[in-house]
Order: structure tokens, then C-alpha cells, then sequence
């Protein structure tokens, strides 16, 4: 994240760049963030310096991936 004072808020869309991840922010502490996939899912703990807002290419990106998929596979 740019700035590591700031806080993301709870409910807010972020990106876990170190496993390459969206994730809804569920909760903040201490150094991490909880985080939990947006359509539901295990939560999973995030350091702070490896979370940032997630853009709109981080949140097309899943979905494009599994149109390809299919694609491929002729679906």
C-alpha cells in the first residue's frame, strides 16, 4: 500500500500482492488485515504493507480469467 498509516476501511475491496488476491477487508489489526474472498470464503490474515485498494483491473481480472478458461474449453 502507498501509504501504511492509512487504513482501509471494513467492507472495502483490497489486494493482496503478495498472493496475488482479492479480498474484502473484514477486519484491521495490529500489522494485517483479515481478509476474505468477495463471493465468500475462509478468511486469511494479509500484512498491511502487502494490501492496497483494489483497482478495477484486480476486480475484472478473476472473471476474465474464467471466460477464457471456458473458452478454451469450449464452453
Amino acid at each position: 500500500m502507498s501509504d501504511p498509516s492509512a487504513e482501509l476501511p471494513v467492507g472495502a475491496l483490497a489486494y493482496d500482492t503478495e498472493i496475488k488476491a482479492l479480498g474484502v477487508v473484514m477486519e484491521a489489526y495490529r500489522n494485517y488485515y483479515a481478509l476474505r474472498p468477495p463471493r465468500g470464503g475462509i478468511e486469511w490474515d494479509a500484512p498491511r504493507d502487502a494490501i492496497r485498494p483494489a483497482t478495477v483491473v484486480d476486480q475484472i481480472a478473476p472473471a476474465l480469467a474464467e471466460r477464457n478458461a471456458n473458452s478454451r474449453q469450449g464452453l
